[in-house]
């Protein structure tokens, strides 16, 4: 097929052909226009999702599944980095009209100390390096920790791991060449994680403006799920009669975390969108992250770019270049100066097919 529009980043006019599901600037003769007078972006990212998971549980059936991903491909998310996971959802990966996902095994987490039947719950924190092991190998490269959660003797939340099982289990995922991510809201649990080498944060919206810093310095990654994190104050208004102070820490990590990422953004910490689907919020949701990402201070280019190109090279793969997979959507106005385009795609390419 042949294309011929405003390729993104670059921002130059250019006609691409498609052939064998990958890109090519060389004509191919006969091929057939599929999109012209369009802007071409590399196939967006949600980098903190959850395939085969729902507010109910787990999603056990593969309808289910295809659903979930299906949401996120019409959304023009092709690329997924699935942020962890109670079920095993490899077998999509034979399923070439639904997205690429890159996944982070099942969440880690101290026995009771997470969402009932979503982690694997360890007893023992020394447990914890082992368990980082046996995820790695079932995971693509990513392995994901919680890294607080709310601790009912203290009626608040509260770091889930000592530090000396942090750096060991940091470790041991490093030595086989897999990053760690983990769950984190307070500030109480950051300083151990991100001095341990961690490689991303997710939400981090206890982050200071020295824990910030840090990260900048050691270019470790967030992603803050903003339209995930607008549900703090109903998640407190929940918990308020049994933990009032718990509530009351929710809604003051809601109403600092437009700050935080405007100070995480200006010091230069890599930010990508993510919109935590697949808990309380449904799929197909990251133009709205992205629009998010863009209200709380990033320029509406870098915005879209922790959406798509950025995000992809994170995840180790291209954007719209030579012999890249042809994973791109197109655009019928210029999404860097109006972020609401993303929710009008005009065509979806995923490995070289149009999307109906």
């Amino acid at each position: 097929m042949h294309i011929a529009g405003v390729v993104l980043p670059g921002g130059d006019s250019r006609d691409l052909w498609v052939r064998d599901g990958l890109i090519t600037f060389e004509s191919v003769p006969g091929a057939q226009t599929v999109a012209k007078g369009c802007w071409l972006v590399p196939g967006l990212v949600d980098a903190h999702n959850h395939i085969g998971l729902a507010p109910t549980g787990p999603v056990l059936d593969v309808g289910g599944q295809r659903h979930q991903a299906i949401q996120d491909r019409d959304a023009g998310a092709l690329l997924i980095r699935d942020c962890g996971t109670p079920v095993d959802t490899r077998h999509l990966d034979g399923h070439l009209d639904l997205p690429r996902i890159v996944r982070a095994g099942r969440h880690l987490a101290p026995y009771g100390r997470y969402l009932p039947g979503v982690a694997i719950e360890l007893r023992d924190p020394a447990e914890l390096p082992a368990a980082v092991l046996e995820q790695a190998t079932a995971s693509d490269g990513w392995v994901k920790l919680v890294g607080d959660w709310i601790e009912r003797e203290a009626g608040d939340l509260a770091p889930c791991w000592p530090a000396e099982a942090i750096d060991a289990a940091i470790t041991a995922a490093h030595g086989v060449g897999t990053r760690v991510t983990a769950h984190v809201f307070s500030a109480q649990a950051l300083p151990d994680l991100i001095s341990a080498g961690i490689d991303c944060i997710e939400h981090g919206t206890g982050l200071t403006a020295d824990l910030i810093d840090d990260m900048a310095s050691r270019r470790t990654a967030l992603v803050p799920t903003l339209i995930n994190i607008a549900n703090f104050p109903s998640i407190a208004d929940a918990g308020e009669t049994k933990f009032p102070a718990y509530a009351a820490h929710m809604r003051r990590l809601h109403a600092g975390v437009t700050d935080m990422v405007a100070s995480a953004y200006e010091a230069g910490v890599p930010i990508y969108a993510g919109t935590d689907a697949g808990g309380s919020l449904q799929h197909g949701l990251i133009a709205e992250e992205i629009v998010a990402l863009a209200g709380a201070g990033m320029t509406p280019t870098d915005a879209l770019a922790a959406g798509s190109w950025a995000a992809r090279s994170w995840l180790g793969l291209p954007g719209i270049e030579e012999g890249a997979p042809a994973d791109l959507v197109a655009y019928d106005a210029d999404p860097r100066i109006d972020l609401s385009v993303l929710g009008r795609p005009a065509r979806i390419i995923l490995r070289g097919i149009v999307i109906a």
